[in-house]
């Protein structure tokens, strides 16, 4: 797969293409390059642990959103067996942006949902670019409580922009169905697992995002709003978003520092989108092992953890505190 490089990645691609015409060459003309090739393969490992060892908070955004990076499904293909795709809320429809269903993990059965994208417009049209309206965050719900009534543990795959804004998705209750998602998720009488995989956007990632253990990925990011939008807001101008990612503290190391999530699941050199087989290796390898240590948990203490995990969410303490306190 050839893999499209962002605006800051461009200085490794062309030290790749040089690279590979120099080898190409070499073996053609049966000429010896192999210190050219050398000294350039020595460049090549600078520049990336250059690059992607200072990421900013943009550029992470930015590896967050890439089309080629790994979506919902391609992790259940290669995490999961027996996937069986349920459909639709009991209520109004079946939302392609959020499918939700039933699959085997590591010898277990489980209750996956997702947000799932597209890598095309015809995908990005089925799946709404990833936003779900009402009835996808209801059809979630409608399977985890099929979960907690077969005892069976809850996998949660989050990556959206954000809920579907529309007119339609307002007069069907947007507002409403993830709210009582997460009423009920903070009292599910069942393991709940979420995985930030891609962007985590404001109330469409945490409608499915209320778990006993939240992990992210390397260059995922969780925010309350999108750069974008923040900018637009406070600059009355979109062209700030880097400012607003970094003033977001919305990245996986920024998060972990402040407990909003529990683990940063490491990433192939570049993002996931480099080599799929490591990322879901890397994202398996975690879910396992969490999933192993909160389901020793006996139920009723995991839902006392549940719930003081998210009360702690937005408490200071010492300076901080006594600045708010002043103030108010």
């Amino acid at each position: 797969m050839d893999i499209q490089p962002l605006d800051f990645e461009k200085p490794i691609f062309d030290l790749e293409r040089r690279l590979q015409d120099l080898k190409t060459h070499s073996d053609k003309h049966d000429v010896d390059l192999d210190s050219a090739v050398a000294a350039i393969e020595a460049k090549l490992r600078d520049t990336r642990r250059q690059v992607y060892g200072n990421l900013t908070a943009w550029q992470r955004v930015q590896i967050a959103r890439h089309t080629q990076r790994p979506f919902a499904l391609d992790y259940i293909e290669r995490c999961f067996t027996d996937w069986s795709e349920l459909h639709g809320d009991r209520r109004f429809a079946d939302d392609r942006a959020m499918p939700c269903g039933l699959a085997m993990f590591d010898g277990q059965r489980c209750v996956v949902i997702t947000h799932q994208k597209g890598r095309n417009t015809k995908e990005n049209v089925m799946r709404n670019f990833g936003c779900a309206h009402p009835e996808g965050y209801r059809k979630a719900l409608r399977v985890m409580w099929l979960g907690e009534k077969f005892r069976m543990p809850i996998i949660s795959l989050i990556d959206t922009p954000g809920a579907y804004p529309g007119i339609g998705s307002e007069e069907r209750h947007i507002s409403e169905a993830i709210a009582v998602n997460l009423r009920e998720m903070i009292r599910l009488r069942a393991p709940i697992i979420a995985a930030v995989i891609g962007e985590g956007g404001s109330g469409g990632a945490l409608g499915i995002g209320v778990a006993d253990r939240v992990l992210i990925l390397e260059n995922a990011y969780y925010s309350v709003i999108s750069p974008e939008a923040c900018s637009a807001i406070l600059w009355r101008d979109r062209r700030h978003a880097a400012e607003a990612a970094e003033a977001l503290k919305l990245t996986a190391q920024d998060l972990l520092k402040l407990e909003v999530v529990d683990e940063i699941v490491p990433e192939p050199e570049g993002g996931a989108h480099r080599d799929y087989d490591t990322a879901t290796k890397n994202l398996g390898s975690a879910l396992r092992r969490n999933l192993a240590q909160i389901s020793k948990i006996p139920i009723d203490e995991l839902l006392k953890q549940r719930y003081e995990k998210f009360r702690r969410f937005g408490s200071f303490t010492g300076d901080k505190a006594a600045t708010a306190s002043a103030r108010s």
